[in-house]
């Protein structure tokens, strides 16, 4: 094999940094970065907190070269600028970044110098580069030091005047945009038989429709087949039935994106768990997501079947 061909044979082969992204969490001290961090792990970010620049390279290099698909795509990382070491490594890492065609974004979180003292006098704790001097110094210090980085950053949230739950909604609205489509959702079926969930926001109970189960053709079917579904959906009453549910859903989310609650939990139950509470459960889905929702469906007693 030629050089040449060898090259063109590398060039054929998917960049395995293709599709990774990467998201440092960075900006003034106190002015919200863990915060910011657990939002993005909610959002499905990989997030690593207080990383030294320099292990951001090979952090990367392992989780898009390990030879098999790890599922992870997002990185965050948190990276705490104490020194100006720190920052040349960082200007570095950025670079090698670029080099190896990863997308990297910048989020840097800023406060003014008089609500990031109070809120250190809130807590009792020195700044991290106060070494023995006034808070205020030590805060100075770091906004010199990140200046560049800010001028260099994608998004820059001030939040000197921002509850947690106000951060919150600003970065889901950077990040995923604004509105109900920052809700997920998630769907599941059960039987009122093993037990009512604990964990669901909603809780819907289906037992006022026909049960399938009385129909010999249909007894040992599910709610996820055809003629189940069919039966379940052309019952008296579960059209009229998924109309009101939907439209009351839908309210509660487009209100639930505005206070900062982005995960729901929705449970359709019956008495066995298998052909009705399944069937409206997909149903439903099905109607969230035409009005643009990210839904999730899982039938919690069809687990229990197949196991048993």
């Amino acid at each position: 094999m030629t050089e040449q061909q060898s090259d063109r044979d590398r060039s054929d082969q998917p960049n395995p940094a293709d599709g990774f992204e990467v998201m440092l969490i960075t900006g003034m001290s106190g002015a919200g970065r863990s915060h910011a961090a657990d939002c993005m792990e909610d959002m499905g970010w990989y997030v690593v907190d207080n990383l030294p620049p320099k292990l951001l390279i090979p952090l990367v290099d392992m989780m898009t070269t390990s030879g098999t698909d790890s599922g992870v795509h997002k990185l965050a990382a948190v990276i705490d600028v104490r020194s100006r070491s720190y920052f040349d490594d960082l200007a570095a890492v950025l670079g090698h970044l670029d080099d190896l065609g990863v997308t990297t974004r910048i989020l840097f979180l800023d406060c003014s110098n008089d609500v990031l003292i109070k809120r250190y006098e809130s807590v009792r704790r020195p700044h991290p580069l106060q070494h023995g001097n006034r808070l205020i110094d030590g805060i100075l210090e770091e906004r010199v030091l990140l200046s560049h980085l800010k001028e260099r950053a994608d998004w820059v949230i001030d939040t000197s005047s921002l509850s947690i739950h106000q951060l919150s909604t600003k970065l889901y609205d950077a990040m995923l945009g604004s509105g109900p489509a920052t809700v997920s959702v998630h769907i599941f079926s059960f039987g009122f038989k093993y037990g009512m969930p604990i964990d669901a926001d909603f809780v819907a109970d289906v037992r006022f429709l026909p049960n399938p189960f009385w129909v010999p053709s249909l007894r040992e079917l599910t709610g996820l087949d055809k003629p189940v579904s069919d039966y379940v959906l052309s019952s008296k009453g579960a059209i009229e039935f998924l109309d009101a549910y939907t439209k009351a859903i839908e309210t509660a989310i487009a209100g639930y994106a505005l206070e900062d609650k982005h995960y729901v939990t929705i449970a359709v139950g019956c008495t066995g768990g298998q052909h009705r509470s399944v069937a409206m459960s997909e149903e439903l889905a099905r109607r969230l997501r035409l009005h643009g929702l990210n839904v999730t469906v899982s039938a919690r007693e069809l687990r229990r079947r197949h196991s048993s």
